[in-house]
């Protein structure tokens, strides 16, 4: 499978822009007890009872990895998918822990979008690893405190990664969205009477182009959420199984609309080339027809521009006959090719 980058809509920033600090949450008996502490207290708090310990790393280097490796006793190579661009949608067990990548995109001034998030999630720990500030944390951490329903406490970190999948898919379902309107759009501007045939083609290669990167990592969130939701694996507490199930749902109706949105896109490039085509051929009609009026008055001003006599030659008379033969001949046709909407 190709790398989102290979459809040239990974968003990598060319500024230099400021990293956030890290930062850290724990909750003890489902309570908020402490945040924006050093990540090096981590493990501390981990060998306390009834603490789900929550840390988020924007942009980090190896080194800025390192601490939390520590902490958490990560394995060498899910910490360098972390820190690695254009990992594709994934989830893989580890002993103790299961590491994540996922996508989340965004529509802006036509051309998509997609920020990379990884995690690492632990039976008490969640670490999100952000590649840049493209994903909305703030958005994140206010479900976690308005969201009810799921008990922190006996759900652990599986709560707060539910929260993450639940959000990614919401996002990607809208780009979908977004997606679609632009489809509309496209459509209305090939059945308008304008036929802006060279805006048609841009929007429309934007459209698929877009599509497909979308595709490429909307359908892999299938098998992250199926993965998490098997009870072999006991990844998460049964408890979140109703939720997570919901959100399976949601990444199904992404694969689905995609899949239709790809065929519709495939519908409006073959209509684009149809009503061309007509479009085309009305165009020869009225060239032909006019074509052949003309025809008209050339062949008689031809026939009397003969050297030699003729009924009405070196006459008056014979100007008035070939006029009229001219006006007649081309009313005539004119008439015909107009009733039969050749004109």
């Amino acid at each position: 499978m190709a790398h989102p980058s290979e459809a040239g809509a990974e968003h990598i920033p060319g500024d230099r822009i400021e990293v956030p600090p890290p930062r850290t949450r724990v909750w003890r008996g489902g309570t908020l007890e402490a945040h924006d502490f050093p990540v090096a207290q981590v493990s501390d708090y981990l060998e306390q009872d009834d603490t789900v310990v929550w840390v988020d790393l924007c942009a980090p280097q190896r080194a800025d990895l390192r601490v939390i490796s520590d902490e958490l006793g990560l394995d060498p190579v899910a910490v360098e998918d972390a820190v690695s661009r254009h990992e594709r949608a994934k989830i893989d067990r580890y002993e103790g822990y299961a590491f994540l990548n996922v996508y989340v995109p965004r529509i802006r001034d036509g051309e998509l979008e997609l920020y990379e998030v990884s995690a690492f999630l632990a039976k008490r720990a969640l670490v999100t690893v952000r590649q840049g500030p493209g994903f909305d944390i703030d958005a994140l951490v206010k479900r976690w405190d308005e969201s009810p329903g799921v008990d922190i406490a006996s759900t652990g970190a599986g709560y707060l990664l539910y929260h993450l999948l639940d959000m990614v898919v919401d996002l990607q379902l809208d780009a979908v969205q977004a997606l679609d309107d632009e489809a509309d759009e496209v459509e209305s501007m090939i059945f308008d009477e304008a036929f802006a045939v060279r805006e048609i083609q841009r929007r429309s290669f934007r459209l698929r182009k877009n599509l497909v990167a979308l595709r490429r990592v909307a359908l892999p969130m299938r098998e992250v959420v199926n993965t998490l939701l098997r009870r072999d694996l006991r990844m998460v507490a049964p408890e979140l199984a109703p939720y997570l199930q919901d959100v399976y749902d949601h990444t199904l109706r992404v694969g689905e609309w995609t899949d239709s949105l790809r065929d519709l896109v495939a519908n409006l490039l073959d209509t684009r080339i149809a009503l061309q085509g007509n479009r085309m051929n009305e165009v020869m009609k009225k060239v032909t027809s006019w074509a052949a009026i003309i025809a008209v008055p050339t062949a008689v001003t031809g026939f009397y521009g003969q050297n030699v006599p003729y009924p009405g030659f070196s006459s008056h008379s014979g100007f008035i006959v070939s006029s009229v033969i001219i006006v007649v001949c081309s009313v005539a046709l004119y008439t015909v090719f107009k009733f039969r909407d050749w004109l």
